[in-house]
């Protein structure tokens, strides 16, 4: 079996990196703290059909397969894209307008670690609707009837947060089987986002260590700096390697668990994530803790992340429960 992406995979991979290299490159990453949606990048967004890929190209939409999502979605978790993306793709079955960036979609998952009253939206203040998954089924709510939000100081400076005080019911427009894909599609993307981050940490922290020298020569040099980089490495790679085998299981579920897969890529996903960011504020030494610097950037959005679609924990949990039945 051949686990390598395809040429049209690597194009679309090529070409989702070259828009976010102009649209959200690294070196002006402040510009983009608190100004929400870019509308010109999101409408470029739509021409290139990334809200449509997981919508058949019958209702409108690319008709690619979730493993394309991921590599589209590696990298603008790696470029740190902002905007809820992942919430517009996801609601492109649901929601009129969504696959064609004509709507705005954030979107909410109930269950029982935020039945405490706090609810808390992504982009709330700009999005035209918001999808919620409940158990029971999928639901759209127009953001108008929301009612009073008030805005929060975010997690990632990137992805402003509002708080609202009450979340309608909303129409129907899924079934519980609906709400299972849309959790199983989401725990994916985002964990492919987060691999994205991993990756980044990786690069940045290469970068300044070739050009950072200290007694006479790089810090790339020293091996401990050496066992660091090679640490990322790894478990950036075997984060990619687990979200691409999910995403292979979803496009065809007769090959594995797809739930069993996606808990996995998002546990490792989700550490891999936070550890090399981490690892890339160390490397940097004291560079590594000012506002400037684009490692703090990648830690806060990969927590912001390790919120949606279930938390490292869960998952862990739900991957111990599944192991437990095997054995029994």
């Amino acid at each position: 079996m051949d686990f390598r992406l395809d040429e049209e995979q690597m194009e679309l991979r090529d070409t989702i990196r070259r828009f976010c290299a102009t649209r959200f490159a690294s070196d002006r990453i402040g510009d983009r703290e608190g100004r929400g949606v870019d509308r010109d990048a999101w409408r470029e967004m739509a021409e290139l059909g990334l809200f449509g890929l997981l919508l058949p190209e019958a209702d409108g939409g690319v008709g690619t397969g979730v493993v394309e999502a991921a590599v589209a979605f590696e990298q603008l978790g790696e470029h740190l894209a902002t905007g809820p993306i992942l919430w517009t793709v996801l609601a492109a079955r649901h929601v009129d307008g969504a696959a064609t960036g004509a709507r705005v979609v954030t979107g909410i998952e109930k269950r029982a670690s935020n039945d405490d009253g706090v609810l808390l939206l992504e982009h709330g203040d700009e999005a035209d609707a918001v999808l919620v998954v409940r158990h029971e089924g999928v639901f759209r709510c127009e953001a108008t009837a929301l009612g009073v939000r008030r805005s929060l100081p975010p997690f990632d400076p990137l992805t402003p947060v509002v708080r609202v005080d009450r979340l309608p019911e909303g129409e129907r427009v899924g079934d519980a089987a609906a709400a299972a894909d849309v959790r199983r599609g989401g725990t994916v993307l985002s964990a492919a986002l987060l691999v994205g981050i991993a990756e980044a940490a990786l690069q940045a922290s290469r970068t300044y260590a070739l050009d950072r020298e200290q007694f006479g020569a790089p810090i790339g040099t020293f091996q401990a700096i050496q066992h660091m980089l090679a640490d990322m490495y790894v478990k950036a790679a075997l984060a990619r390697s687990s979200v691409y085998a999910a995403a292979a299981v979803l496009d065809d579920p007769a090959v594995g668990d797809a739930d069993r897969a996606g808990s996995a890529a998002k546990l490792l996903a989700g550490e891999a994530a936070r550890e090399n960011a981490r690892a890339a504020i160390q490397i940097h030494g004291g560079m590594g803790f000012t506002w400037e610097m684009l490692p703090h950037y990648l830690l806060k959005r990969a927590w912001a992340l390790a919120h949606v679609f279930g938390e490292t924990e869960e998952h862990a949990f739900a991957l111990g429960e599944t192991m437990m039945d095997s054995v029994a």
